[in-house]
């Protein structure tokens, strides 16, 4: 696994102009854009308000995920489901990648000690994107892929591998301040 950054206050205003908001509960920078910018964050799984918040590898890079939106309009999510239906060779490596996901959530909540396991049940077994048995948001695979690296999944490398250069006209860290 890469070593996460923990975020620095320049990151977190970054992290606010990448989303419109403020960000919540951010925990470690998983991935920075070619510019260098926070591309992909992790996130507590439950939010402060106690909200469970599954979504563990945060895309934040609104260029990175316009470019994500648009591979999904094109239906590469239609293909890999497609795929996932007759190769059960691809269902079981997206069960590995499912199973890889949780871990690193699992270990970010005991780390974290928030919470005692039974209120964690409504997360237990639910990762991102669909998985382990279809792909709904190519955003959560991708971001699996940016923060846990290559192999951990192949869909999410594929994917990455489709996008476009999407920090070539301005740093991704100015793209919402347009």
């Amino acid at each position: 696994m890469k070593n996460f950054e923990d975020p620095s206050s320049e990151d977190l205003k970054v992290i606010e102009r990448q989303l419109g908001r403020p960000p919540r509960n951010v925990l470690k920078i998983a991935h920075r854009c070619e510019c260098g910018a926070p591309a992909v964050i992790t996130t507590a799984p439950r939010l402060s308000d106690g909200t469970p918040f599954p979504t563990y590898f945060y895309a934040t890079c609104p260029k990175l995920t316009g470019a994500l939106s648009t591979l999904e309009s094109a239906g590469l999510m239609t293909q890999f489901n497609q795929e996932l239906s007759t190769d059960s060779n691809l269902r079981e490596h997206l069960k590995t990648a499912h199973d890889r996901y949780l871990q690193a959530r699992d270990l970010a909540m005991k780390n974290l000690a928030e919470t005692s396991d039974d209120e964690n049940l409504e997360l237990k077994n639910i990762s991102a994107g669909g998985m382990p048995d279809r792909i709904k948001c190519l955003h959560a695979i991708a971001a699996q892929s940016f923060a846990q690296g290559v192999g951990v999944n192949k869909l999410g490398d594929r994917t990455i591998a489709a996008l476009p250069k999407w920090w070539c006209e301005a740093p991704c860290s100015s793209a919402s301040e347009n």
